[in-house]
């Protein structure tokens, strides 16, 4: 059984400075916290603030990708958490074909966010989850709005394309 969700918010985690994703439940009534890294929190961050960079992200690269193929992508899944790591499954739909791609949850969802694709995790991943978490949840307020505000404002798109192959 899987139960749909949607991203909250980003935040930091006080103690390793890393990124938390933060996704709850249609209703509010649970969340789910996933350490990600700064590059998919930078890449779901400007989606969410619907930042443009001149040339596109590797995120939005994918998405051009399947727009070009005539690829929708129809849900991802949170499906799995082993030995504290999250996995994840994109579903591809091509003519009447659906075909699961293994992803990075953080990938996942940042595709997901920029296809307007649903976002499900699965009951058992939620369960995991919360008899693995000893640390306390992290507190969606200002102040880590403010974090995420500050470090969306000095990104300079200039930054993304000055490294040339």
């Amino acid at each position: 059984m899987f139960r749909e969700m949607k991203v909250s918010g980003l935040v930091m985690d006080p103690q390793t400075n890393t990124p938390i994703l933060i996704l709850k439940d249609l209703r509010d009534e649970t969340s789910l916290p996933i350490w990600i890294g700064l590059l998919e929190a930078t890449s779901i961050a400007t989606e969410l603030e619907k930042i443009q960079f001149p040339r596109p992200m590797t995120h939005d690269l994918l998405k051009n990708c399947f727009d070009h193929l005539n690829v929708q992508v129809e849900r991802i899944e949170v499906c799995d958490l082993r030995n504290n790591t999250y996995f994840a499954l994109i579903y591809l739909k091509n003519n009447d074909q659906v075909s699961p791609i293994d992803a990075r949850p953080s990938d996942a969802i940042a595709i997901a966010l920029r296809t307007n694709a649903p976002i499900y995790v699965k009951e058992e991943v939620l369960t995991k989850s919360q008899k693995n978490d000893a640390t306390p949840r992290p507190i969606l307020d200002k102040e880590n709005k403010e974090k995420w505000a500050e470090i969306l404002e000095q990104l300079d798109p200039e930054d993304f394309s000055k490294y040339k192959m």
